[in-house]
């Protein structure tokens, strides 16, 4: 029987500001191949492979699962065989990447036949906030909320030509339980009122190319101050400045951080790097681009 093929992008959420709400697609991918099979039996290669499970607690078989049930269906068991890329615990959507694959992969098996918004539908719901999943459904940088009805909504913003981004990875993971931990349950009508603005700040730089709105554009209140004592060097990072650097961000929940640059000042990545190494851990840079496009579905492949 021939394979299906599915590849997912990696993404980074908040963007600085935009807690929950903003997402961008990283060309950095979750590659699956997936066919009917009499027992379940997965198979894992490429980064932190190790900690992938392939039992039958994997995360997108259980996603795929989780959706049969919604649906009050009975999913066959497949022959899924996963090739990861994606950092694991460092902030780049790979649990969102994870969801994402599950939901599509029930979609096809169950041919339920579902439109891209509602297979985002599904996965936010699953993942409990849309910003991730709508990026690795949709590509691009998006904006999103969930409406009064549970309806995920959605818009996409295309990077400006001229700037460029890239991530750096600190050597150590920081779970996303951990960092949601510090977070406090209400905030002050001033840090309030400061994101917003910076928020559409960023979104409005963003739609129209306009560098001299950063590095302000990137300000946070809500969750990069509470954080900061998880991810050492990032108070440091986030005040660094340089000629090309637009700014920093502590990607989703860290420890990884986005760095937004100027065209053909690709350099100014290492000084992210560099603080990482002050503070006594190594890092790499990743200068993958924004992914254009979300998740891609192909049928009858042979290996």
């Amino acid at each position: 029987m021939s394979w299906t093929s599915l590849r997912v992008p990696a993404s980074s959420a908040n963007l600085g500001p935009g807690f929950d709400a903003l997402g961008l697609a990283i060309g950095i991918y979750l590659e699956c191949r997936f066919r009917k099979a009499d027992r379940l039996c997965v198979t894992v290669e490429g980064r932190d492979a190790g900690v992938i499970s392939t039992g039958d607690d994997n995360l997108i078989w259980q996603t795929a699962r989780a959706v049969a049930a919604d649906t009050r269906m009975t999913i066959q068991p497949i022959e899924l065989h996963i090739h990861n890329e994606i950092p694991i615990g460092k902030g780049l959507g790979s649990s969102a990447a994870a969801l994402t694959a599950g939901v599509v992969i029930a979609d096809h098996m169950l041919d339920l036949r579902w439109k891209p918004l509602r297979i985002l539908d599904e996965a936010a719901r699953l993942e409990g906030h849309p910003d991730n999943v709508a990026a690795c459904v949709l590509g691009s940088i998006v904006a999103s909320a969930i409406d009064a009805g549970g309806v995920a909504r959605t818009v996409r913003v295309e990077l400006p030509k001229g700037f460029g981004i890239a991530v750096v990875v600190p050597d150590f993971v920081l779970p996303t339980s951990k960092a949601r931990s510090v977070l406090p349950d209400c905030y002050p009508r001033a840090d309030a009122i400061f994101n917003v603005q910076r928020a559409a700040l960023l979104i409005a730089a963003l739609a129209t190319g306009t560098a001299s709105a950063f590095p302000a554009a990137l300000d946070d209140r809500f969750h990069q101050p509470y954080r900061a004592p998880l991810v050492p060097g990032l108070d440091d990072i986030l005040k660094l400045r340089a000629p090309g650097l637009l700014g920093c961000a502590l990607s989703g929940a860290g420890p990884s951080i986005l760095v937004f640059y100027e065209r053909g000042h690709e350099q100014v990545c290492d000084l992210v790097r560099q603080v990482f190494a002050l503070n006594g851990h190594d890092s790499e840079i990743l200068c993958a681009p924004v992914a254009e496009q979300g998740f891609v579905l192909q049928e009858g492949i042979e290996k």
